[in-house]
């Protein structure tokens, strides 16, 4: 990378990656070199536009009015000076530190973006544009988080998804088709469709997961014409979560539909490292929905996360067995119980 030191760049993508993401870390670690440039700097870019949208002690016209001037600084339209100066007034008010680091070192990443290659940096803006686009329509939906509003329709829920996480499964498939020599057994266009799915599927169980926090926080993702079919309200959720345990568990199908296309999607990689780090998203996905399903209707009602030593067990167990198929799908099948 030029335009800075080696080591300046391996801290932003390894000591601030690992602080901001634990699962993902560990699939870019698994990456060859050539890929893990500008996957992780494109994860730390969406992980700062996401702080910026989600920064609650900030009025949500000017987190808008921020977000909209940090995807200009993204695409090259506002100077880093300007960027930096509006981000200012968010570093103070976060309360995790790892996300105060985060902000602080924006500018080093948007220097690390100016001095990436064309094509990649195309792909990350592109990538960047959707992502802050979602993000921009999550303020607008949810501009009062003490009434609890609900998306209308499943076309919104999808649009969601697809905006903030199915776009980075087509921007994982573009960046490895060009790296890669021989990268998949399946054409170029079959993959975009079956990463898409798969990154929307994977963004469909942080919306299953995260439920219950959202909708104490405003937010329902849960389309407001299927709660009015049973009768219910988005505000009716946590209080009547028996009576919602029908329309969750039809979106945690289709999330199990999406964790299939990624394991269609790894099947088909030729390269055993990239394959590992497609597929563990996948498997870490598989054994939330599990443990969502065991929860039942208390999912809501509690923090539902993997333990590390599952996650570090399937990495081992990866790393010990190349990565082959028939090892990922068993991890895969196993996770599912």
């Amino acid at each position: 990378m030029n335009g800075q030191s080696p080591s300046h760049a391996r801290a932003l993508r390894t000591t601030i990656l690992r602080s901001v993401s634990r699962s993902f870390y560990l699939s870019i670690r698994l990456l060859p070199q050539q890929l893990r440039e500008p996957i992780a700097l494109a994860y730390l870019l969406a992980r700062t536009t996401d702080t910026v949208a989600d920064t609650t002690r900030i009025p949500g016209t000017v987190r808008m009015e921020s977000l909209r001037m940090l995807s200009d600084g993204i695409q090259g339209k506002r100077t880093r000076e300007m960027v930096v100066n509006q981000m200012a007034s968010f570093v103070p008010l976060q309360e995790n530190a790892a996300e105060r680091i985060l902000l602080d070192s924006l500018p080093d990443c948007l220097e690390w973006l100016e001095q990436t290659g064309e094509a990649d940096r195309d792909d990350i803006r592109a990538v960047l544009e959707k992502i802050t686009h979602g993000q921009m329509l999550d303020l607008h939906r949810f501009d009062n988080p003490a009434q609890v509003r609900a998306l209308q329709t499943a076309a919104d829920l999808d649009e969601y998804t697809y905006l903030v996480a199915g776009c980075v499964g087509e921007f994982w498939t573009r960046l490895c088709f060009r790296h890669l020599r021989d990268f998949a057994s399946l054409t170029q266009d079959e993959m975009l469709a079956l990463g898409r799915r798969y990154g929307m599927g994977l963004q469909l169980i942080n919306v299953l997961r995260d439920a219950g926090t959202d909708l104490r926080g405003g937010r329902c993702y849960f389309p407001d014409d299927e709660l009015g079919a049973i009768g219910l309200s988005a505000a009716q959720i946590l209080a009547e979560s028996d009576r919602f345990q029908p329309i969750y568990q039809r979106w945690r199908e289709k999330a199990q539909d999406g964790l299939a296309c990624g394991m269609q999607y790894s099947r088909a990689i030729r390269n055993r490292r990239v394959r590992a780090a497609t597929a563990l998203p996948a498997l870490i996905g598989a054994r939330t929905l599990a443990l969502l399903r065991k929860a039942g209707a208390s999912a809501l009602h509690q923090t539902i996360k993997v333990p590390r030593r599952e996650v570090r067990s399937m990495v081992v167990s990866l790393a010990i067995h190349l990565a082959s198929r028939e090892k990922i799908d068993a991890i895969f099948n196993r996770s599912k119980l």
